[in-house]
């Protein structure tokens, strides 16, 4: 829940995550990138060099709030896809994506960013990552697709989606069309260019 205080007795690197996850979800799709080290320490109750006890800096914390972000990110399609195949798989995907980013929209940011891969600090961020791709590899196996098209068809599949998602948290959408109904024909457009690919 957001807001949640942790009293100072209870400040440990997990309830940081904990208090820094509440705060870039409070803080929109801009608030992972506003995130700081006072900000946390205002909300835990402390004085910003307490944190560094359980992060050894705002990169370390940025890196923390991303790490928890894809994993959960991650946990929402795979658990949107068991039992599902094909397009049915996709179409429960896309609206698994959709519904974090709007119940979570500062996570959802920090799931987008890309581990540095010449960066040690960013291997369990990396790791991270590869699982969330692995996660979509496993939606797409169902298309039938050759393994040089994977991944063409996992960067479209991001990028249709996460366009229409931003966009939609943005606030760039104003005409009063059902943006329902338009993102089930962003879908459906995406299936059918799948398709394409595997053939």
């Amino acid at each position: 829940m957001p807001g949640r205080h942790v009293p100072r007795a209870g400040l440990s690197r997990s309830a940081v995550n904990v208090i820094a996850l509440d705060l870039v979800d409070e803080g929109g799709t801009n608030g992972f990138g506003a995130l700081t080290l006072a900000a946390v320490a205002t909300r835990a109750g402390v004085a910003v060099p307490s944190l560094y006890k359980h992060v050894v800096s705002l990169g370390d914390l940025r890196r923390l709030v991303a790490v928890a972000s894809v994993t959960e990110f991650r946990a929402a399609i795979e658990a949107a896809s068991i039992g599902r195949a094909g397009p049915d798989a996709l179409r429960a995907v896309a609206d698994a994506m959709r519904t974090f980013a709007h119940r979570y929209p500062g996570r959802y940011a920090a799931s987008q960013i890309a581990a540095d891969p010449t960066d040690p600090a960013d291997a369990e961020l990396a790791a991270a990552g590869a699982e969330a791709v692995t996660a979509f590899d496993s939606v797409l196996r169902g298309f039938g697709l050759a393994p040089g098209g994977t991944v063409d068809a996992v960067r479209v599949l991001r990028s249709g989606l996460h366009g229409f998602i931003v966009l939609e948290l943005g606030g760039g959408f104003r005409m009063p069309d059902d943006l329902d109904r338009s993102f089930e024909v962003l879908v459906d457009t995406l299936i059918a260019g799948i398709e394409r690919l595997a053939t």
